[in-house]
């Protein structure tokens, strides 16, 4: 996991140095912040049933109508009432991702991005980070996208996530 860490860190210097490029406010460097919500897919929604979080996420351009993006937050898989009453309880998790997104064409993009989820709890570990996904860039800095998000380390957590942000 070090090493993924590593390369994500490698690829990131190496975009801001050699694409910082900014040739109009359409190009310009981004930041957003949203708030997410998920539903959890797979063998985990037997025991989480909704998933909330918030996150920091900074665009920049490296090509036209791609950006280069490092993203991180918190999400918390909240434990359903019959999985707490035989001793379960909520998770959270730290995701820190780096992708590319692409502009289809006006505000529609699709992303996708890799990176780690690091669990809050002692013995929770590290699991490799992969979530693909579409949305779409409002006028006036909002955006709205959803996107399947899958957390691999000794099986997948997997959910499927929507994010609304403010861009600015």
């Amino acid at each position: 996991m070090k090493k993924l860490l590593l390369v994500l860190a490698i690829v990131g210097g190496t975009a801001f140095s050699s694409f910082a490029q900014s040739s109009g406010p359409a190009d310009a460097p981004k930041f957003s912040v949203g708030v997410e919500a998920g539903l959890p897919i797979g063998n985990i929604k037997n025991g989480y049933n909704f998933v909330i979080g918030g996150s920091l996420k900074y665009e920049l351009p490296i090509a036209e109508s791609t950006m280069f993006t490092i993203s991180a937050g918190y999400n918390s898989f909240l434990a359903k009432s019959e999985f707490k009453d035989i001793g379960g309880e909520s998770a959270g998790f730290i995701p820190v991702k780096a992708g590319i997104k692409y502009y289809l064409n006006q505000g529609f993009f699709a992303e996708g991005q890799l990176g780690a989820a690091f669990g809050t709890k002692s013995g929770e570990g590290t699991a490799f980070a992969y979530s693909p996904g579409i949305g779409y860039t409002f006028d006036g800095g909002f955006e709205a996208g959803v996107r399947y998000e899958g957390w691999s380390h000794d099986g997948t957590v997997s959910q499927i996530g929507l994010r609304l942000a403010y861009r600015f």
